[in-house]
């Protein structure tokens, strides 16, 4: 696909293995590659500490972004979206969890910040392009005249979940280009390229929340959280049997920390406006139809029709059969679709996000709202 593209490309660059070796790949395939790496928060502003920090967005990070761009003889910038990072993305995420939902910040991180703003900018350096380290594929269909997401080579890497929400105007800008390899593929060329970061490891945690604690960094950011919301009642089968501690430190599905005595119960619901939290047993988490919000389309343009497919409700998950309608909306962002799955799903979690597939294409995704 390389053949046709313009010579210029952005490259977002976290300091990692992987966007460091498509620094390598870019320059060898003879592209004027410019990496940029984003600041998305400052530390006093979300609590917790610098140390040990391994996020894509972290100080560490952006020197050793540094480093690589030296290496390849790349010029190399670091853009502050501070503001917008927070207002977009760190307050959607506190607002959710205020309204007892789960979300997953990193597919609006994915739409808003890392392509959209980021794409803004690299036009302005005058790039036709951007690059991002995702194992993943991307393609133009003639046919649909659509750019269609397919799950990467790497099935045990494959990052097209989280790329569900990404416009087709920024699909028009955008290369994979570890598409095709598997991650010990990527780790060895880093050795082969005796790239300083070959075998750093990956981060899994959410970039702001730097020690992973979700629960301390909502009292930060409301110190009177925890007194204002605790003692909320614990309700099973109607009748209340506990208190609480507030109900954004719970999320449906969970087992653990729940003060009770009675075994093998999960929360089921949450309900925000009376800070009560539901509990029950496992085949109250059992649910085949999901309702969600904010699609947006990738392979068409529209399933007003429905359609036959398979979804998944997590990134870890497997995605399984299931009926797909989309009720209303354009399907850019908006709209609400309802998802019939064949087989129950366990834990369905309004914030979360549902996405759902042709095969290997990448059909589309939404926000989980409820469930039936």
């Amino acid at each position: 696909m390389f053949a046709n593209l313009k010579k210029r490309v952005v490259l977002g660059m976290s300091g990692g293995i992987d966007s460091s070796v498509c620094a390598a790949l870019l320059t060898e395939q003879g592209f004027e590659v410019i990496g940029v790496t984003i600041k998305t928060y400052n530390y006093d502003e979300v609590g917790g500490t610098p140390e040990g920090d391994k996020s894509c967005c972290s100080l560490e990070g952006i020197n050793e972004a540094r480093i690589i761009a030296q290496q390849f003889n790349m010029p190399h910038y670091v853009l502050d979206f501070t503001k917008v990072f927070n207002d977009q993305i760190i307050e959607n995420f506190r607002d959710e969890y205020m309204h007892g939902r789960t979300p997953n910040p990193c597919v609006i991180c994915n739409r808003k910040i890392k392509w959209e703003e980021l794409i803004q900018k690299s036009m302005q350096l005058g790039a036709d392009y951007i690059a991002m380290g995702h194992y993943a594929k991307i393609r133009y269909d003639k046919n649909l005249e659509r750019y269609i997401i397919s799950r990467g080579k790497d099935l045990s890497k494959d990052q097209s979940y989280m790329l569900w929400n990404v416009t087709q105007e920024s699909l028009s800008k955008t290369i994979f280009p570890l598409a095709d390899f598997t991650k010990e593929e990527v780790r060895q060329i880093a050795r082969n390229k005796k790239l300083k970061n070959a075998e750093k490891q990956e981060s899994f945690e959410i970039c702001f929340i730097t020690d992973n604690d979700y629960e301390r960094f909502l009292k930060f950011k409301d110190p009177t959280l925890e007194s204002n919301l605790s003692n909320g009642e614990v309700e099973l089968d109607g009748k209340i049997i506990g208190q609480h501690k507030g109900f954004p430190f719970y999320t449906v599905g969970q087992r653990k920390g729940l003060n009770t005595s009675i075994p093998n119960v999960y929360v089921t619901e949450i309900d925000y406006e009376k800070n009560k939290i539901k509990i029950g047993y496992e085949p109250e988490l059992l649910k085949t139809e999901v309702y969600a919000s904010q699609l947006n389309l990738i392979k068409y343009p529209n399933l007003f029709d429905g359609k036959n497919l398979t979804a998944k409700i997590r990134y870890k998950d497997i995605d399984e059969p299931a009926f797909i309608k989309q009720l209303d909306g354009s399907g850019s962002g908006d709209g609400n679709i309802v998802i019939k799955f064949e087989n129950p799903k366990k834990a369905v979690t309004p914030g979360q996000s549902v996405v759902f597939y042709e095969n290997d294409d990448l059909v589309g995704g939404a926000i989980i709202d409820s469930t039936k």
